[in-house]
């Protein structure tokens, strides 16, 4: 007899065989890049493959950043990384290892989303990456949230991939979802420019701890927003996400 699943496991296991059959018309296609620089080190061809500098950081002395994303505002020393994990500080430049590597990708109902006044009855491809600036305990997607790049499963999609698959599969909407989309931000930012090129609508589901300065950013490529409010309270975020309400009620 064979070992029953749990829930998680199944809902797991599900996703990744849906992604590989996503992805099996279109992996011919895909050209993997050879890093040149110095941090191609972090570059396994396995879960990361491709590493881009960070757009909002400013510089401290001896070789410390402080990350200008999330109102963390993480200050990272040499070789370490955020708190969300997928960003590494290398002689005081800081990277994003959460580009072009995501570990899920459905087409999904937009309503699934959920939007409901948004282009009704349209599929979406929905896509994420590993990480997230909270931890919130009731997550649902904690095996890609609360993991870093390297220990999920991921596949090679660049924002000119992503923009031709959508396309071929006449899907007329990027989302970027299921975790949380502001951790990788270059990426969403990048696809998002490439997709509205291509026709696309791009839309987001996040749970808005960002930053005024990058946010004004990012919507000018954005068309639709779903912010999950976690809770009404400062103690329920504090102590359930370990994160504060204010910044979520600015954006």
């Amino acid at each position: 007899m064979s070992e029953k699943l749990n829930r998680r496991e199944f809902l797991y296991a599900g996703g990744v065989e849906c992604t590989g059959l996503l992805l099996g018309g279109n992996l011919s296609l895909i050209h993997v890049p050879v890093s040149g620089n110095d941090v191609s080190d972090l570059i396994d061809h396995e879960h990361i493959f491709e590493v881009k500098k960070t757009r909002h950081f400013s510089v401290l002395p001896n070789k410390k950043i402080r990350c200008e994303l999330c109102p963390r505002k993480c200050e990272v020393d040499h070789l370490e990384r955020g708190f969300c994990g997928v960003r590494e500080n290398r002689d005081g430049t800081y990277y994003v290892l959460a580009y072009s590597n995501p570990c899920a990708l459905h087409i999904d109902p937009i309503e699934k989303k959920p939007f409901f006044h948004f282009l009704p009855e349209s599929r979406a491809l929905s896509l994420a990456t590993a990480g997230c600036n909270l931890i919130c305990k009731f997550c649902q997607n904690w095996e890609i949230s609360q993991f870093r790049p390297e220990q999920t499963q991921n596949t090679y999609l660049s924002p000119e991939n992503i923009a031709r698959m959508a396309v071929e599969q006449n899907v007329p909407i990027v989302a970027y979802t299921y975790a949380e989309p502001v951790i990788f931000y270059e990426y969403m930012y990048d696809c998002s420019v490439l997709g509205r090129k291509q026709g696309l609508k791009n839309v987001i589901v996040s749970a808005g701890y960002i930053n005024e300065k990058p946010l004004r950013e990012l919507v000018k490529v954005l068309d639709a927003v779903k912010i999950d409010l976690k809770a009404f309270t400062q103690k329920y975020y504090a102590e359930v996400c370990s994160s504060d309400l204010q910044p979520v009620l600015d954006t």
